[in-house]
């Protein structure tokens, strides 16, 4: 998986606000990123609920 430095910014954005548009051209990468982002938020907030 190629790192991506905007990701950051992507959780950083979705801490502060319900939506976040990412906008990029075809075939490089937004929707995977986007699902990585979401992927990584769901398995932090069922880690933390497993801790509880």
């Amino acid at each position: 998986m190629i790192p991506r430095h905007v990701a950051p910014e992507i959780e950083e954005a979705l801490d502060r606000q319900a939506a976040v548009a990412l906008i990029g051209a075809r075939h490089v990468g937004t929707s995977t990123l986007v699902l990585e982002a979401i992927g990584l938020r769901e398995l932090s907030a069922e880690l933390a609920s497993e801790e509880r």
